[in-house]
Order: structure tokens, then C-alpha cells, then sequence
């Protein structure tokens, strides 16, 4: 996933530090019914195909019986997931004749056809992706459930030779990105979503996600892994961003309801990369007071998001304002700036009447 649009020149320098270190941290079938959920008001969960696994199955129960009943609020696996690209096509890729090649500074290069990569251990696990190039308060954001194999069991099959130890994703729609080696640490190559075949739209037959990074790093219709000797700027570094470094923690503002008795609801998705969310504050006066919000009990991986939501006394128009505070109890930044060049930052603003 990318941006969305062109930014001027810029990008930091300090994004192969902070990539690195981060990295280093880290460690069809036809479709049979609808899940269950523990809610009882508020969007309905995701459909599971007849042939899920148990694994698969159990997951997505656990994210229907975890979301918080908010109308107007996606559940914590999206009903629809984002995809921003760089052409206006995506790529129809053939898997009879894809493969995925290691190449670059590696003692042996190694090509893997999908079975190949089927056939490896597999894990499923949440992952939140967030576009870098969205606005604070945008809806590109969303959570779902991927299986795949570790990237770093297929990299370290062509043992890197690189002095540089950073590497180029390409992709068959001609986007590339590049980033250290150790932020592979714990990423995924996944095939599926939610259970099923992954969709053209997300990357078929092989996507990378790569953890607690802006949604442009995670690749989509992979093909290439190069490992280089000497870094190099990737798509998105040559038009002036810095979306490849860790994600901004963000609380959003996405539902606002009446109750029947008269009191306003208000809820949303907090997000917080690897990191976490630990909590997540409102302020129905603009700022001078704080309340905490209730959270959606944490899905099992680490990064992923969390819904909230408050109720409160309606008294004329209020300021609602909601800020998160991330796993290592640091609190997100008040200051704001725009998603150019790394991410939009800032506290999270509606007028509710």
C-alpha cells in the first residue's frame, strides 16, 4: 500500500534508524454463515468460508466476540479494507507462472513458486495496516487476518552477504521499497485474508507485511527480494517521503450517535503500530478535562488496533477531543501536521451536537 499522492522533496534522514531499531525490537471456499458477536447493536462481523480452519475460525470469533457495539463503527476485522496503488490498474498475475526470487548480495540466489511457500510453515495472525499519505481523522486504516510464512525463513535461505544489510521488495506492478534487513524481523508473507485465497486487490498471489510500518512498506504482489549492497531510495524516499519509518499512534473519531435516552455516543479505532494501546482518553470540553474511554479487549498480535467509545450528557454543541496512549505509556503527540512527509499527527477534533 502507498500514498496517495506527490509529495515535495524531504525525507529524513533519520529513517533507516529508526526502521532498524524498530525491526531489531520486534521479535475459496464458499462462504458457510456469519459469526457470532458479542454485540448487540453495531456493524455486523466479517463472513468466515465453509473451509476456514480452526485456527482461522477461532481468530475471527474471538475479533466478533471482542468488538464493541457502536453503530456506524467498522468491528476489529474490516468489513472493507483500504487499497491505495500506484497505477490505476492493479497487475492480473498468473500464479501458474509467478515466482518469488532472492536476489542481490545473497552467496546463492533461490526462486520459490507458491507451492514452495505453501508448502513452509504458515501462522495467522491480526495486522492493522495504515496508509502514511491519509488525513489524522481518514478511514484509511483497517485490521484483518493474514496467513503466511516468515520472510526472514526465506531470506536467510540465500544467507546475505550485504554490508549494507538493507534490502529492495519489488513487486509486478513495478513498485519497490527499500528498508533494513531487521525490520523483516517478524514480518509475514501472506497468501491469504480472512480465511481465504488473498485478493487481487491486496497483493495476489504473495504480499509482504512488515510490523508496526505505514501500509506503503507492506508490498503487494510481491516477486523480488533484493538484497542490496548500499542503500538505495525506494517509491515512495524519491518523491519526497518519509512514510517507511514506525506508524504515529492515532485515536480516531468515526461514530457519533444519539441513544434512545437522549445521551451522545462517540467511538472509534486507536492504533499504535507494535507498540500498543494501552488507553485511550476523551475530552467532551475541548481539551480542559479527560475521561477514559472503554476499550475492546486487545486481540492476541501486537499490531493491531483497538475500538473505544464514551457516552456522555449532550449540553449544546461540545468540542469532542480523543487522544491514545501507546503500550510503553507514552502519550500521542498534540502536535499536529499534515500526512507530508510522515504521517499526519495531532489530537482528533469533532464538534458534536
Amino acid at each position: 500500500l502507498s500514498p496517495a499522492v506527490t509529495a515535495p522533496e524531504g525525507a529524513s534522514p533519520d529513517r533507516r534508524r529508526v526502521l532498524a531499531s524498530l525491526g531489531t525490537a520486534l521479535g475459496v471456499g464458499a462462504v458457510a454463515g456469519v459469526l457470532g458477536s458479542g454485540s448487540s447493536t453495531g456493524p455486523a462481523p466479517v463472513e468466515i468460508p465453509e473451509n476456514a480452519s480452526t485456527e482461522v475460525r477461532g481468530a475471527l470469533q474471538t475479533a466478533a466476540d471482542n468488538s464493541l457495539a457502536v453503530d456506524g463503527l467498522e468491528p476489529l476485522v474490516s468489513q472493507q479494507f483500504y487499497t491505495v496503488d500506484i497505477n490505476a490498474v492493479d497487475p492480473e498475475v498468473d500464479v501458474t507462472d509467478w515466482s518469488l526470487s532472492v536476489t542481490g548480495a545473497v552467496e546463492e540466489e533461490i526462486t520459490l513458486d507458491i507451492e514452495d511457500i505453501r508448502s513452509m510453515d504458515s501462522r495467522t495472525e491480526f495486522n492493522t495496516l495504515r496508509c502514511v499519505g491519509e488525513n489524522l481523522n481518514g478511514k484509511k486504516m483497517d485490521n484483518a487476518l493474514w496467513t503466511g510464512v516468515d520472510v526472514m525463513d526465506i531470506v536467510e535461505r540465500a544467507n546475505p552477504q550485504s554490508d549494507c544489510e538493507c534490502v529492495m521488495l519489488r513487486a509486478a506492478d513495478d513498485y519497490y521499497e527499500e528498508f533494513p534487513i531487521a525490520a523483516l524481523n517478524g514480518g509475514m508473507l501472506a497468501y491469504q485474508m480472512n480465511g481465504r485465497p488473498l485478493p487481487r486487490s491486496h497483493g495476489y498471489p504473495l504480499r509482504a507485511l512488515v510490523p508496526g510500518h505505514w501500509g506503503e512498506i507492506n508490498v503487494k504482489w510481491l516477486t523480488e527480494i533484493e538484497v542490496l549492497e548500499r542503500e538505495a531510495d525506494g517509491y515512495w524516499e524519491e518523491r519526497g517521503w518519509h512514510g517507511t519509518g514506525p506508524v504515529e499512534t492515532v485515536a480516531k473519531i468515526h461514530a457519533v450517535n444519539t441513544l434512545p435516552e437522549g445521551r451522545k455516543q462517540v467511538g472509534g479505532h486507536a492504533y499504535a503500530g507494535t507498540r500498543g494501546v494501552s488507553a485511550v482518553e476523551v475530552s467532551t470540553d475541548g481539551g480542559d478535562s479527560w475521561t477514559d474511554a472503554s476499550l475492546s479487549d486487545p486481540l492476541p498480535d501486537a499490531d493491531v488496533w483497538r475500538q473505544w467509545r464514551h457516552v456522555f450528557e449532550p449540553d449544546g454543541e461540545r468540542e469532542v477531543v480523543v487522544r491514545a496512549t501507546d503500550g510503553t505509556g507514552t502519550l500521542q503527540s498534540s502536535e499536529e501536521s499534515g500526512s507530508v512527509p510522515s504521517g499526519a499527527s495531532g489530537w482528533v477534533r469533532r464538534t458534536v451536537g
